[in-house]
This record gives structure tokens, sequence and C-alpha cells, in this order.
């Protein structure tokens, strides 16, 4: 292994690789680490005005004089020499949003590393935390994993195990992995650069596809329990959120609980009961208690607020949530 500083490129996107960024960063105190430059997506428009804004990666890479490279993809010759002129030691990607091409992965001497949020193979591709989620595992984590061609196939480096709270939405997940990951990059690299990193190959027949999120996702379906109900209000929170429809149209759903309250003779989606928690809905198995929601035009809400607004009739007891379906 290099004994002079290793010599990195960083190739990442969203505030989850900002993290890991971040973190190889505070530890270039000890000059075992030299970010020769970084990759992340084009700058996209965003918000009302439709501005060109720069990925969290590019604004902290700027903000430490780091040089910048944003192609669209790998295809042209040109993106390809210039990532062979950094003469990289070694590529960490996280959450960089583009396919590698071979010729890229084999482009740093030692390859290319990636920072995964979840326990490798047990969810492999684009959504990993909201799927972990949606599907009620108890455990999540970060796997260091050495790249090859395949969606997240390669040899498994290093993992890092996190608990999945009853609580957490993809959100306050999403934050504790990003901290989980950084600290689990830096540690494989601390072991890359000893010699004592021991590559495990992945078991094929325990993996799972974490398939990117769609909006129709959130359409909830009252037939089914509290339970799946539950998982994919949190899973989905805060994007894209799930939804349902009402007499005062689409409504999103932010937050809510499994109930106890159960009511036979109930419809699923029928409104049993109307309180200053928020309110409880009948589902195809057990009740949901309702908390925050939003009305199209309208901002994300507590119930308790929405009893006292103009849609407060799509509230009250004895009206039905997803009758007359609309896309949220």
């Amino acid at each position: 292994m290099p004994t002079s500083p290793l010599r990195i490129v960083f190739a990442g996107t969203p505030e989850f690789a900002a993290a890991s960024l971040q973190a190889v960063l505070d530890s270039k105190t000890e000059n075992q680490y030299e970010i020769v430059g970084v990759y992340t997506q084009p700058d996209r428009p965003a918000g009302r005005g439709q501005k060109l804004v720069q990925s969290p990666v590019k604004q902290l890479a700027i903000a430490n004089n780091i040089p910048v490279y944003q192609p669209l993809n790998f295809k042209l010759d040109e993106d390809k020499e210039q990532l062979a002129a950094l003469e990289a030691d070694i590529m960490i990607v996280a959450a960089y949003g583009i396919i590698l091409p071979k010729v890229v992965l084999d482009t740093p001497k030692l390859g290319c590393i990636n920072v995964h949020a979840s326990l490798l193979p047990r969810w492999r591709g684009a959504a990993p935390i909201h799927r972990s989620l949606i599907a009620g595992d108890s455990e999540t984590g970060i796997t260091i994993m050495q790249m090859d061609v395949g969606l997240d196939t390669g040899d498994m480096l290093l993992k890092a195990h996190c608990d999945i709270k009853p609580t957490d939405t993809s959100a306050t997940l999403h934050d504790r992995l990003a901290v989980l990951g950084g600290n689990a990059l830096i540690e494989a690299l601390e072991k890359l650069k000893a010699g004592t990193l021991v590559p495990e190959p992945q078991d094929e027949s325990l993996s799972c596809y974490a398939a990117k999120l769609t909006k129709q996702e959130g359409d909830v379906n009252w037939a089914s329990s509290a339970k799946l109900i539950e998982r994919q209000i949190r899973g989905l929170s805060p994007w894209p959120v799930a939804y349902t429809n009402s007499i005062a149209g689409v409504m999103k759903i932010h937050a809510a609980h499994i109930a106890s309250v159960s009511d036979e003779a109930s419809t699923p989606g029928d409104i049993l009961v109307v309180s200053k928690e928020g309110v409880i809905v009948a589902t195809g198995q057990g009740s949901i208690l309702i908390t925050e929601i939003q009305f199209a035009g309208g901002k994300r809400m507590k119930v308790q607020d929405a009893l006292n607004g103009k849609h407060k009739a799509a509230l009250e007891i004895g009206q039905r949530f997803g009758l007359n379906e609309q896309t949220a």
C-alpha cells in the first residue's frame, strides 16, 4: 500500500455524499490523504425560479479549493483522459448518481470503492434507506464496497451497523447513516493504508433490489394493514410523501402512528375519531392516527391546526379517504 498520502478522487452529489467528503477532509490533518479532484453531477435547476443549483458536494469542494469536474457521463474520451490525468490511487464514490463504466473503475490504481447505505447484499440500488423502512427492517447500516460493473455487487470491505428506530423516517435514518458512512469510510481507508482490508464476496441469494422511488408509491391503499401503511408513511417522508384523496382533493400525510381504535363495521379509509391529537382512520387491519398533513397549495401542518382551517370538513367523522383516487 502507498506510504505517501493517498491520492483520492471523490465522486458524489447529495448531502449523504457530502458527509463522507467532509470526513475525509477532517482526516487530512494527519497528511494521509490528498483529494486531487471531486466529481459531481452537473448543476440542476431547482425551486420556483428554476435557477441552477450546485450540489452539496460541489459546494463543499469549492469551499475547500478542490478542483470540481461535472461530466454528464463518462462516454467522452476527454472525460476519461481528465480522470486518468489526476493519477488517483483510489476513487471514493458515494451517491454519485452516474453509472461508472469499467474503464473508469479501472483507472485509479486501487480501483473504486463505494459508500453504500445498507448492509449488503440486503438492499442494492438507488433507494436502500427508504426500502429498509418500508420493508420493516430492524437494522441497516453502511457497507464500504469494492466497485465492479454490476449494481452494488462488488466485494464487501467493511460494514457498520445501525438500528432502525420505530419512529424513524427516511430523513432521520438518512442523517444517521450519512454520519456513519463518513466514519466507516475513514476506518476503511485506514485499513487500506495498513493493508488489512479483507474483501468478502456477497451472497447473491440474500440480495434485494431497492428500486428508485416514484410519486405513485405514495398512494395509500387503506385496505392494507395499519402496520404496512405506517411504514409507508415513514419510509416516504420527506419525499415523495404518502398521500390519499379526500373531499378536499389530494392530502399528503407527513406523520402518523398505529392506533388502538377498531371498528369492525367500518370500511378502510373511514375516519373513526377526530381529536386534538389527529384523526384515526380505519385500515384493512387496525387503524392509523394521522397527525400531520398537507392539502394542495397549503403548508404542512398539525391535524389540530387543519381542523380550524378551510378543509376541516374533509377531516370529519364519517368521511372516507381514498375515494376517486387522484395523482399527487
